[in-house]
């Protein structure tokens, strides 16, 4: 059962409606979800079990991700757009673990998840900063200029698109708006991206459930159409794969319906 929220947050959320974070925080096991979240989540996976799979295995891309970022590559800045609610293991947990300078900027414009931000995205170290932007995924500017009161810009910065640009129905406004923040960012930058992709019948059901249930739809791409997201950067190996295979640990899980890859800005 999810938490009692405070009477200013509960004007502002819909409870009879199914929500995207909420649905996806149940597949993940938490319980910040309602019963209308609960019902809409169990609609998807009786058609496409598999996405209580894709959402354990997406945060574990995350961790790799993250690891590889503060540690191989090292970035100590990290734009995460789109956040969710909070979970486990977490951006700025995995970075700040690594590199505990790093400084964190998630983003989001969904009540209920900044009324969780502001009480669980919080610094793991003394060095670190992790903070919250209230801004909307559509508004590309906002979201940089917000951030620029935390993140140097003349230093590379991580951008993190994570299991979000589903949501943007216009895949011509998708483009746009990785695009619009990777030219705010320097060399040396990276993009990271994953999302749902139509590789099957079974998850096209899932997403066509998921619009049945009066939930936001999730338009699912193309390799094809995510590949292009990365254009003019430097794609690091394995390239674009099943999240499952992107550098996975030693027991590797089998490959689903979700697609990622990091990019490095020339």
């Amino acid at each position: 059962m999810a938490e009692d929220p405070s009477p200013e947050l509960l004007s502002k959320i819909d409870f009879q409606t199914p929500h995207a974070a909420r649905i996806w925080n149940y597949w993940m096991g938490g319980k910040d979800n309602y019963e209308v979240d609960r019902a809409a989540g169990d609609a998807v996976a009786s058609v496409y079990p598999d996405i209580v799979k894709m959402a354990a295995e997406s945060r574990k891309f995350l961790i790799r991700v993250v690891r590889y970022l503060a540690g191989e590559a090292g970035i100590n800045q990290f734009l995460d757009i789109g956040t969710g609610l909070p979970t486990m293991q977490n951006t700025h947990e995995v970075a700040q673990s690594i590199r505990p300078e790093s400084r964190v900027v998630y983003v989001d414009n969904d009540p209920l998840v900044l009324a969780h931000a502001r009480a669980l995205l919080v610094n793991t170290t003394p060095a670190g900063v992790t903070t919250y932007v209230n801004a909307d995924l559509h508004d590309p500017e906002l979201i940089v200029s917000d951030a620029r009161n935390v993140l140097d810009f003349t230093r590379p910065v991580a951008v993190m698109f994570m299991g979000v640009l589903g949501y943007v129905a216009d895949y011509g406004e998708l483009r746009s708006i990785v695009s619009r923040v990777m030219d705010a960012v320097p060399s040396g930058s990276h993009l990271v991206i994953w999302d749902g992709t139509d590789t099957g019948e079974a998850i096209n059901k899932g997403g066509a459930k998921l619009a049945e249930t009066g939930a936001i739809p999730y338009n699912l791409r193309t390799l094809g159409q995510l590949a292009d997201c990365f254009e003019g950067l430097e794609l690091v190996e394995p390239g674009l794969s099943p999240i499952t295979d992107w550098r996975p640990d030693a027991i590797q899980a089998p490959p689903i319906d979700a697609h990622g890859a990091v990019g490095r800005k020339p």
